[in-house]
């Protein structure tokens, strides 16, 4: 079927399902409006997408194959260049449509600048938002906009979403005096261990929703992204907590963001597509219904 702000890209190359009998479906959202530093996160489901082509769909891991899971590819979302508040909306109102025609849907947004979250938040109503990221995204503005890419959890946090954050390294002294006053926990990424994960994590409430903005990890796996930060968290880092949630949380949605470049085949993007497969394969395998 078709959707209303959706257009037909390089759809991921394993077989594809409709929609509506998906168990998951992938939505492109290639927006880097507000990119503040490099700019190219508006090619980030493209690479993303293209760079599976170098991965095998078996996940040694979990005894899980991707060619065999039921997943739709919904193509990319028609944004409005400029406008991020306006894009987000967008997304809001696409995956409304989708869960109106397949409601055990689980979306997958890749971007895509992170401001784009909001709108899957609007869409899927989680109680918890879960989210790797090098930053706090807390600002209530950032060069005049309140949607740019720095505001994503602030916007989300005032929605009554409970916050976790994990791998922080970069914020300003009002993002953290926010984050005391509205008790919302994050872990300095040089703090963090799965042991610090599981205890921040283990009393949020049910559904959450897990987001991955790319620059979590260490510069060295993703040196093409809006903002990179050295000092990151290592891929296994990530998996683990995911492997985590997934077996002891209800995961409503899930994205993987700020992906950015110009060119086939960054290590961004493979680090990114691996990451695609391994959520996927450990929510086919251990998702909480």
């Amino acid at each position: 079927m078709d959707f209303l702000y959706t257009y037909s890209t390089m759809n991921l190359e394993v077989p594809l399902v409709p929609p509506e009998k998906a168990e998951f479906v992938i939505l492109g959202v290639p927006f880097d409006s507000t990119t503040s530093y490099r700019p190219g996160a508006r090619f980030g489901p493209l690479l993303i997408r293209q760079a599976t082509l170098n991965l095998e769909s078996y996940i040694l891991d979990y005894d899980v194959d991707i060619t065999e899971i039921p997943i739709a590819d919904i193509g990319d979302l028609s944004i409005v260049a400029g406008n991020s508040r306006e894009t987000s909306k967008r997304v809001r109102d696409t995956l409304r449509e989708l869960l109106s025609v397949n409601p055990a849907a689980v979306p997958i947004l890749l971007g895509g600048e992170h401001s784009q979250t909001l709108g899957a938040i609007e869409a899927l109503k989680p109680e918890s938002y879960v989210v790797f990221d090098a930053h706090l995204d807390l600002r209530d503005s950032y060069e005049g906009n309140s949607y740019n890419h720095a505001c994503v959890a602030r916007r989300i946090a005032e929605l009554g979403v409970r916050e976790a954050m994990f791998g922080i390294r970069s914020g300003t002294r009002e993002e953290v005096e926010f984050a005391i006053r509205n008790r919302i926990e994050w872990v300095h990424a040089r703090d963090y261990t799965l042991d610090v994960f599981i205890e921040t994590v283990k009393s949020l409430p049910e559904p959450v929703y897990l987001s991955v903005d790319i620059d979590v990890f260490d510069v060295t796996l993703v040196p093409t992204t809006g903002t990179p930060e050295p000092g990151g968290l290592g891929f296994w880092d990530v998996v683990e907590a995911i492997e985590w949630l997934v077996k002891n949380k209800r995961i409503v949605g899930f994205d993987i963001m700020e992906v950015a470049g110009t060119e086939l085949g960054v290590p961004t993007a493979i680090t990114a597509a691996k990451l695609l497969f391994y959520t996927i394969g450990v929510l086919k395998k251990f998702r909480k219904s």
